[in-house]
């Protein structure tokens, strides 16, 4: 079993670290949030002051912030690098751009440290019952090696290439696909209020048909709900596809799909939904369109 330092322990990376926990590990908290703090000592963790302090002869650094800029942050703060075992593994998992990737990459092996990018797709649900997807860069042998403490906290872990920023372009590539579904799902609804449907029929037979995906039965029921609970905020793809248009930018390569619903979920965060559930950016649809989905029988 390994001694693991967990950095981040939000609404997805403390049930993630609580999962290693029950697989035995040794795993050291770090959080700025109490409560995410006391919910950690409960289930049997432990809470350290600083990342330099949890990465004291740890095997491994977990970490599982909002953005790049934070995981940066951590990786360069004194001791933090240096406190790991000689050849240790920093395995970020945040959602990064590749660029961003490929640099904190740099900054790990410039300490001799080993370093792994792996995002991971499949939310709140996905993190809580341990079947995370997990897209890993990084050179085989390290992959090998830390595959059995990923795979505790994802059914499905992939090795998608051996260079830092791989692991960050699928997660782009899935957050295009995740976030045009959701906009173009509610663009469907908002063309079916127009012409009085009833919201509930349209989902039934949009969701047996060839027309459905997994965002549709998803999301379609919540955009029927006025304050649905938050499953996956609309501000996080505002941040998710700034990045796959950045990665895109990198590449050069055009997607004004994913430009067209970044700039719906946008509009609906500068209307002051950015915390309201992803599945809310039909409420822009709805000032566009001046048409909302309250039918509630067939017309």
């Amino acid at each position: 079993m390994s001694v693991i330092a967990f950095v981040g322990l939000g609404s997805m990376g403390l049930p993630m670290a609580t999962n290693l926990l029950l697989k035995g590990h040794e795993v050291r908290g770090v959080d700025l949030n109490k409560q995410s703090c006391a919910a950690f000592i409960q289930a049997g963790g432990s809470i350290l002051a600083s990342a330099a302090e949890a990465t004291r002869d740890a095997d491994m650094l977990i970490v599982m912030v909002v953005n790049a800029q934070q995981a940066e942050h951590v990786l360069t703060q004194p001791d933090v690098l240096s406190g790991l075992k000689s050849n240790g593994i920093v395995c970020v998992m945040a959602t990064c751009q590749p660029a961003a990737m490929r640099h904190l990459s740099t900054l790990v092996q410039s300490a001799d440290r080993r370093f792994i990018d792996a995002p991971v797709s499949g939310g709140v649900v996905g993190a809580e019952s341990g079947t995370l997807t997990i897209m890993a860069a990084t050179e085989q042998a390290c992959f090998e090696e830390a595959a059995p403490v990923l795979k505790q906290m994802g059914e499905r872990l992939f090795h998608v290439g051996e260079q830092p920023g791989q692991g960050a372009m699928v997660k782009a590539v899935n957050q295009l696909l995740c976030g045009v579904h959701i906009a173009v799902t509610a663009e469907a609804f908002s063309l079916a209020a127009k012409a009085d449907i009833n919201p509930e029929l349209l989902l039934e037979i949009m969701g047996g048909s060839a027309a459905s995906s997994w965002m549709l039965r998803d999301r379609g029921p919540r955009m029927l709900q006025d304050n649905p609970a938050v499953s996956s905020a609309v501000d996080i793809f505002v941040k998710d596809l700034d990045i796959v248009l950045s990665a895109g930018k990198d590449v050069k390569a055009a997607l004004p799909l994913a430009a067209a619903a970044y700039q719906m979920f946008l509009t609906s965060s500068g209307r002051g939904d950015g915390r309201a559930d992803d599945s809310q950016v039909i409420r822009s649809y709805q000032v566009l369109n001046g048409a909302s989905l309250t039918p509630q029988s067939t017309k």
